[in-house]
């Protein structure tokens, strides 16, 4: 690794904006302004960090990891990942886009309805590899069998398809499919808000040790901030589509400096068994 690679972080956003115009009704639509789904957003992302983002629904979370990943293109602004070699990804074009997002993985908040219900466990986790031109023959049934091991899926049950499946093992799948191609950065948008909370530890505890395991970098979106404080070494607050707080875990938690962040903490339910009528 360069001397460039050891003291620069993986991804650093500067200024990152989207915006979504909103038009006029009747047959001439015009624009009449716009939703900043994500105005002025900057931070640095370091070498095998969780950063943990949080805020209530349509504080511009999704927003921003689909930004980040070039599904959506930016209105303005820069995301410099320094990957294999250094590049904007708010600039890049489709074909330069095409090299880059083997490195660029996400994980999806519904594991069922983000695999597809015709393929098999095998088929889902092996096309990554695939349109990548990166395995075939035994080779690609190596590696997809290695990947389904190390996510907890019995590779017997590779021909199954996913409705065999219970949500976790569907997530399980999911993480298999994001990781078959040794990414550098995930961002995993709400990836265990659809599951059980006995299943949410498991996969926590799962993403925890994939990333010392592989050296992965997290962008970690979430609403549910008792799973951020145990997975996050840093935690970023979102509202209205901007970073009002950022700083190291326990510091945003147990002493926040926004009034946003202090509500968003405020609005957690505390248990108490000795609270009347709990």
């Amino acid at each position: 690794m360069s001397l460039l690679q050891e003291n620069t972080p993986l991804l650093s956003v500067r200024g990152l904006c989207k915006y979504f115009p909103v038009l006029s009704k009747g047959l001439f639509r015009r624009q009449i302004g716009v939703v900043k789904a994500c105005h002025d957003v900057s931070f640095d992302l370091a070498r095998g960090e969780t950063l943990g983002i949080v805020g209530e629904s349509g504080s511009g979370k999704s927003t921003l990891a689909r930004t980040l990943l070039r599904v959506t293109r930016p209105s303005s602004g820069s995301a410099m990942f320094y990957g294999e070699d250094p590049v904007d990804l708010a600039t890049l074009s489709a074909a330069e886009l095409e090299l880059v997002r083997p490195q660029l993985q996400m994980i999806f908040q519904d594991p069922f309805s983000s695999l597809n219900p015709r393929m098999t466990v095998e088929q889902i986790v092996a096309e990554p590899l695939i349109i990548h031109r990166r395995a075939r023959g035994a080779e690609l049934e190596d590696r997809v069998i290695g990947m389904l091991r190390r996510v907890g899926i019995r590779p017997e049950y590779r021909s199954r398809y996913p409705h065999a499946f219970s949500g976790g093992q569907r997530q399980r799948v999911g993480i298999a499919r994001a990781l078959i191609l040794e990414p550098k950065l995930v961002v995993a948008d709400e990836a265990v808000s659809a599951l059980d909370v006995s299943v949410q530890a498991q996969v926590v505890n799962l993403l925890r040790d994939l990333q010392e395991e592989f050296g992965l970098t997290y962008l970690f979106i979430a609403h549910d901030l008792s799973v951020v404080r145990h997975v996050a070494q840093r935690v970023a607050v979102m509202t209205r589509g901007e970073i009002v707080e950022m700083g190291e875990t326990a510091q945003v938690f147990d002493e926040p400096q926004h009034d946003y962040t202090r509500r968003l903490l405020g609005s957690v339910l505390e248990p108490d068994p000795d609270r009347p009528g709990y």
